[in-house]
C-alpha cells in the first residue's frame, strides 16, 4: 500500500501537498487541547514505569511544542517543491538532451523513540518530497502517535488529492523486526531515538539506514575567546534545552584562559544545577567538581552534566573531538578568524560552528522546514536533513529518433556534450 501510494505521490502538484501540510497544520492547532489531553495519559503512565526525565521531557507536548508544529509546518508549506528541479541540463547532440532531475527516493521507514512531535515533522517533510512513510513511534508515546496519525490522514482523506496509505502507522514490536526485513518495498530507514535503537537497525537491515547514533557535542572555548561571548554560548549550549542531541556535553577550554574563564561559567552552571565534571587541570581550579572519567568523554547525558577539560593547544581540541565525538555538531569560541578557520576544516562533524551555540543545529533553525533527523554520514546526505536529503535524482534522455550506431564505428558522429540553461517542465 505504501509503494502503491509513493508512485502518486511522486506525481501530485506541489500546491496540493502544501495545501495539505497547511490543512494539517490547521487541524493541530484547533485540536491541540485533544492532543494535549491525550499525551498527558501517555505522560502519566511513562512517570509511573519509571521512564527517565529527559524522556518524559522529549515526550510531553505542551502549547509551546503545539506552537512550534505549527509554525515548522507552515514554514515547510513556504518552501520551494523539491521534486522536479533540474540540476543539470546538457546537450549530448543536436536534438537529443539530458537532463538530471529530483524525484522522491520512494517509502520512508521511519523509526523513533518518545517524540510525537518527530512524527509531525517526519511525515510533513516526507509529503512533501514526495515519498510514503511507515512510522513506528515509541510505545510510550503510543496514545499521541495514533492521535497524530489518524489526524494527518483524516485531513489526506477528506482533501482527497493524495492518497492515505502516503502515511501508515505500525504498533507492535513485531512489527518492527517485520519493517526490518522490507528492503523489498522500503527504500531509506531514517531512526531517531538512542545509540542502542540506531546500532539495532542498523545490525538488523539490508535498507540503508540514515541517521546518528548519539549527539557528543563539544564547544571549544580558544585562548583568543571574548569570555563574555563563551559565557553566554556555553550557558545556552548546555541548559536552554539540555535533553536533546544538539545539547553540549563536553566543554573544552584553553588553558591560557581556563583560570580567568573556568569560575565565571561554573557559577553560571551553579545557578542551573548543572553537574560538572572536569579533568585534573579543571578541577585544580574548580577542586569542588567531580572528577571525570574515560567514559564521561565518550557520553551523551542528555541531561543537567557536564565534562570540562583544559587542553595545551586548538590541535589538542580538535583531536579530543575528533576522538571522543560522534560527528554530529561541534564549535569553537574565538576572535582569530586563523584558529576557527583550522577549527571548521580540521573537526570531522556534520555541523561546525564558529561563535555560536550548538542547539542551532537543527533543520528548522537552518530554514529546511524542520528535519527528519541528523545524518552523521558521509554519503548522500549529511548534518540536518530537510527536504534536500529526501530526494535524489534521475537521469531524463529526450531524443528525436537518435540510435547509438550514429556514435560508434569508424564514421561516429562526435558528442556536442554542451551545458544548456534548460529546464525540465515540472
Amino acid at each position: 500500500r505504501a509503494r502503491a501510494a509513493s508512485l502518486r505521490l511522486a506525481n501530485i502538484r506541489c500546491e496540493d501537498k502544501d495545501r495539505a501540510i497547511l490543512t494539517i497544520a490547521e487541524e493541530i492547532d484547533r485540536r491541540r487541547s485533544k492532543i494535549i489531553e491525550v499525551n498527558s495519559q501517555d505522560v502519566e503512565d511513562s512517570v509511573k514505569k519509571g521512564v527517565a526525565p529527559p524522556l518524559i521531557k522529549r515526550l510531553r507536548l505542551d502549547n509551546s511544542k503545539i506552537d512550534e508544529m505549527v509554525r515548522g509546518l507552515r514554514s515547510l508549506a513556504q518552501l520551494e517543491d523539491p521534486v522536479g528541479r533540474t540540476i543539470l541540463c546538457m546537450e549530448m547532440d543536436e536534438g537529443l538532451e539530458l537532463y538530471k532531475v529530483t524525484c522522491p527516493i520512494g517509502v520512508v521507514g521511519a523509526i523513533f523513540e518518545a517524540r510525537p512531535d518527530a512524527l509531525v515533522q517526519i511525515s510533513s517533510l516526507c509529503l512533501k518530497s514526495g515519498n510514503a512513510v511507515i512510522l513506528k513511534g515509541g510505545v510510550e508515546a503510543s496514545r499521541t502517535n495514533i492521535s497524530l496519525t489518524e489526524l494527518i490522514r483524516d485531513v489526506l482523506r477528506r482533501l482527497g488529492k493524495i492518497p492515505e496509505d502516503s502515511v501508515q502507522l505500525v504498533e507492535t514490536r513485531e512489527d518492527v523486526a517485520e519493517l526490518l526485513k522490507m528492503d523489498d518495498y522500503i527504500d531509506l530507514l531514517i531512526p531517531r531515538g538512542s545509540t542502542n535503537l540506531v546500532k539495532y537497525i542498523k545490525e538488523n537491515s539490508k535498507i540503508p539506514v540514515l541517521g546518528h547514533t548519539e549527539g557528543i557535542c563539544h564547544e571549544y572555548v580558544d585562548e583568543h575567546a571574548d569570555l563574555e561571548m563563551a559565557v553566554k554560548i556555553c550557558y545556552d549550549a548546555k541548559v536552554q534545552y539540555p535533553a536533546v542531541c544538539n545539547a553540549m556535553e563536553t566543554l573544552l577550554v584553553h588553558k591560557n584562559i581556563a583560570e580567568r574563564f573556568l569560575p565565571v561559567m561554573a557559577e553560571k552552571y551553579r545557578q542551573a544545577n548543572v553537574e560538572l565534571r572536569g579533568d585534573q587541570k579543571t578541577r585544580k581550579i574548580l577542586p569542588e567538581i567531580k572528577e571525570a572519567t574515560d567514559e564521561d568523554w565518550r557520553t551523551e547525558y542528555l541531561d543537567l552534566i557536564l565534562s570540562i577539560k583544559v587542553v595545551d593547544s586548538i590541535k589538542e581540541a580538535i583531536d579530543h573531538i575528533n576522538i571522543y565525538g560522534s560527528h554530529h555538531t561541534d564549535g569553537i569560541i574565538t576572535t582569530s578568524e586563523e584558529n576557527a578557520r583550522r577549527f571548521l576544516m580540521e573537526v570531522d562533524s556534520a555541523v561546525v560552528l564558529y561563535n555560536a551555540s550548538t542547539r542551532f543545529s537543527d533543520g528548522y533553525r537552518f530554514g529546511l522546514g524542520a528535519e527528519v533527523g541528523i545524518s552523521t554520514g558521509k554519503i548522500h546526505a549529511r548534518g540536518p536533513v530537510g527536504l534536500e536529503g529526501l530526494v535524489i535524482y534521475k537521469y531524463i534522455v529526450k531524443g528525436n529518433g537518435q540510435v547509438v550506431s550514429t556514435y560508434t564505428g569508424e564514421n561516429a558522429k562526435p558528442y556536442t556534450h554542451r551545458k544548456l540553461s534548460k529546464v525540465w517542465p515540472r
